[in-house]
């Protein structure tokens, strides 16, 4: 059982690989149960440049680092290989890398499809072969994944989403999640779920975003199929699922890349652009051509081997700017003497090229918290970065601090509400609420809300309303949707219990039927990227904190009107509508049914007097810290009815 010479990388693999252009590498590189001369067995490939030796070591050979040692490959490309005969699928091993200096160290594989789930995990042999059942929703996925579809996304953590009732400190498999996640999704009218890190990494506490195992699903839940299954059958039921992608930075493990053959091989060399001082990790050098195929042969990875729908991109602020997190003197001016980080930026949108070349049908989104101009605009489109989406921060970010405020204060910080729609369709945007905003001391969502306890949910129930008609793709938190009361903790469920009280439970049915009328209203999704679906009606009444504003379909087909008043009194209230139009409350976050006060949304009067620089007006009676939505409807007028009676007698 000796090895035995064997490649499976071309001369043109060499070359895209070294130029940073490769994007399947892991079929090559990794470990591949083959069959070589009717013998079976495993073939090994690793990036080592500056070792010495390369060895695997295993149970097979009691880990020695002497007894199965890789052949370096003539070319210069640092690549180590060799074909190992009669092992087998789940042998588990590690590669043993003698360094310049003498060093052994032991690394996991980089490209490993599986590890052991320890700390200081091994790698396994394993394979990605699954035979598929979404065959249909691969073939009309670029409907549900298009910009001009409804996209409402259930973002969630699979550790602590549900746990076992009867053994709460386990996990539950994958396929334990998918027979309850699913009926779930459906039934909260979902477009959508994002995955949080589904990599394998070592330590709980990272939530997955300090990855040792960038192609292996993490061996907490079951194995690569059963993450497939998942995956699959929620395709089956026409979900969509986003990833979460983590191309900034990885731990210092020391199975981990972290000066992975004893040089700094994956990070940049240079700690001002290679260590992130925040997260006490390092920082991938995104100028190096194979560190580069590495990266983006990861991401089509995921869309190809795992059928993903989309790759959330986090980060992505920390990668572009040089100076993120560091003070002056702890950071070097590009050639330009500005603070982009050329080689970063040049990463990501090869990354988007490929991507979209490769799987025009999906979506990139960027977790991007800074003004970085055209972030969402085609590469070959005046120097855009590429990217489908991005998140909004600036909005969740203003949201949360005006709907903080006391009601009868708002009237200071109404352009909390009103200055995003100064920016809204610079950039393709999602709306997120996500887990960042529910950890870490900042409290839960529904205690993030002022006032008594009707008042908190009364807000969070309007706050709910503005996001699902204001303009862009959703993203809402688990447990958010029932207004979980304690922060998001990864160690335990959800708490699931509160669905027993009414308050919580109504909350759950209002996000229900929010996601339900912005699936089934074109106005809220066909142009919601586009200046031409949103329109102001009144955004400057202060003194009574009302946002009046229209969302319109093409050719403005259908138009719907949302009005929130985020003051706790009820009042009659005039608003400018357009001539020959009826409209219709369609929601109302104030019913009872939602726990509210029961206040009806009446349209108590139409009126032939302009109002908001429209020709007519209505009086509705608005509820106390809620937000209606209404429909419009045209009508014909009464004298060209009574014209057509005229001459049909």
């Amino acid at each position: 059982m000796q090895v035995q010479p064997y490649s499976l990388f071309s001369d043109f693999d060499i070359y895209l690989f070294r130029s940073g252009k490769h994007t399947r590498l892991y079929e090559k590189f990794g470990s591949h149960k083959i069959t070589v001369d009717g013998v079976s067995g495993v073939y090994f490939a690793v990036w080592a440049p500056n070792a010495t030796e390369v060895s695997v070591m295993g149970n097979f050979n009691q880990w020695s680092a002497f007894s199965h040692q890789l052949s370096g490959r003539w070319d210069q490309s640092g690549i180590w290989e060799g074909f190992i005969p009669h092992l087998d699928l789940g042998e588990v091993y590690k590669y043993g890398i003698r360094t310049g200096t003498g060093i052994l160290l032991e690394k996991a594989d980089p490209y490993a499809l599986c590890f052991e789930n320890a700390l200081q995990a091994g790698s396994a042999v394993c394979t990605t072969f699954y035979e598929w059942q979404d065959k249909d929703w691969m073939k009309k996925r670029w409907q549900h994944n298009s910009l001009s579809a409804p996209i409402s996304v259930y973002e969630m953590h699979l550790g602590s989403w549900m746990r076992d009732p009867g053994n709460p400190g386990r996990f539950l498999s994958y396929g334990e999640i998918a027979d309850k996640l699913i009926p779930y999704i459906k039934a909260m009218n979902f477009t959508h779920v994002e995955f949080m890190p589904v990599m394998e990494y070592p330590y709980d506490p990272s939530w997955g975003y300090q990855i040792t195992g960038f192609y292996a699903a993490t061996s907490r839940f079951g194995g690569p199929q059963e993450l497939m299954y998942l995956i699959s059958e929620l395709h089956k039921n026409n979900i969509g699922v986003f990833l979460d992608w983590v191309p900034s930075h990885f731990p210092g493990d020391a199975n981990g890349l972290h000066r992975f053959d004893g040089s700094f091989l994956y990070e940049h060399e240079d700690p001002r652009k290679g260590f992130h001082p925040d997260w006490k990790s390092y920082i991938f050098n995104y100028g190096r051509p194979e560190v580069k195929s590495f990266l983006i042969s990861n991401a089509i990875f995921w869309l190809d081997r795992y059928h993903a729908d989309g790759l959330r991109v986090d980060a992505v602020t920390s990668m572009l700017h040089l100076d993120y997190s560091r003070k002056d003197g702890e950071w070097e001016p590009n050639i330009y003497g500005g603070n982009v980080n050329l080689e970063a930026k040049q990463f990501l949108q090869d990354f988007n090229t490929a991507v979209y070349r490769e799987f025009p049908d999906v979506q990139t989104i960027a977790e991007e918290s800074s003004d970085f101009p055209r972030l969402t605009k085609p590469v070959h489109d005046d120097d855009g970065v590429g990217f489908g989406m991005k998140w909004m921060m600036g909005w969740m970010h203003d949201t949360l601090d005006y709907f903080k405020q006391d009601p009868l204060l708002r009237r200071e910080f109404q352009s909390k509400i009103t200055f995003t729609s100064t920016y809204m369709f610079n950039e393709n945007y999602m709306m997120p609420l996500s887990h960042d905003e529910v950890v870490h001391g900042k409290s839960s969502l529904i205690y993030k809300m002022p006032g008594d306890e009707w008042q908190k949910f009364a807000n969070l129930r309007a706050m709910y309303v503005y996001m699902f008609t204001n303009p862009g793709a959703k993203l809402l938190f688990m447990g958010d949707e029932f207004a979980q009361t304690t922060e998001w903790n990864f160690t335990q469920s959800l708490d699931w219990h509160l669905l027993q009280y009414p308050v919580h439970k109504n909350m759950q049915e209002l996000v229900r039927d929010l996601n339900r009328i912005y699936r089934t209203h074109p106005a809220l999704y066909e142009q919601q990227f586009d200046p031409q679906g949103f329109e102001w009606v009144d955004g400057d009444d202060r003194d009574n904190s009302i946002f009046i504003y229209l969302r319109k379909s093409k050719n403005n087909k259908e138009v719907l009107m949302t009005v929130l008043n985020l003051t706790p009194r009820s009042f009659d209230y005039r608003i400018g509508v357009d001539e020959q139009t009826d409209w219709k409350v369609i929601l109302n976050s104030d019913e009872g049914k939602y726990s509210g006060s029961g206040v009806e949304a009446v349209i108590s009067q139409k009126l032939d007097e302009g109002w908001n620089n429209r020709k007519n007006s209505i009086i509705i009676r608005l509820p106390p810290l809620s937000g209606v939505v209404l429909k419009q409807s045209k009508l014909i007028k009464k004298s060209k009815i009574a014209d057509f009676l005229k001459r049909k007698k």
